[in-house]
């Protein structure tokens, strides 16, 4: 089982963006808190989904109980409806 910010680096190796684990009353998650699974996935999700679509198809069946906030290039949280390409575009400008 691995810590948070392991699971958080994860994504971020995979996926090309920074994330934060929530409790679902959207506070932070300590980084070092332990007893998660990994991210099992080895490639991206595509650039067309949403971060919604990602959320529901990708974070919310490996981590039930957690919220999660997709972070852009700017460390803020971007909404549900914005493309991942786009997510992934704010770390390059």
């Amino acid at each position: 089982m691995s810590k948070i910010k392991n699971v958080e680096r994860r994504i971020w190796d995979v996926e090309g963006f920074a994330v934060r684990f929530l409790y679902l009353d959207k506070t932070d998650v300590r980084g070092d808190k332990t007893g998660l699974p990994q991210y099992h996935y080895d490639r991206a999700a595509g650039n067309d989904i949403t971060v919604e679509a990602w959320k529901e198809t990708r974070f919310r069946q490996v981590y039930p109980g957690y919220d999660v906030d997709v972070l852009d290039g700017y460390n803020s949280s971007v909404r549900g409806n914005a493309k991942l390409a786009t997510v992934r575009l704010s770390y390059r400008e």
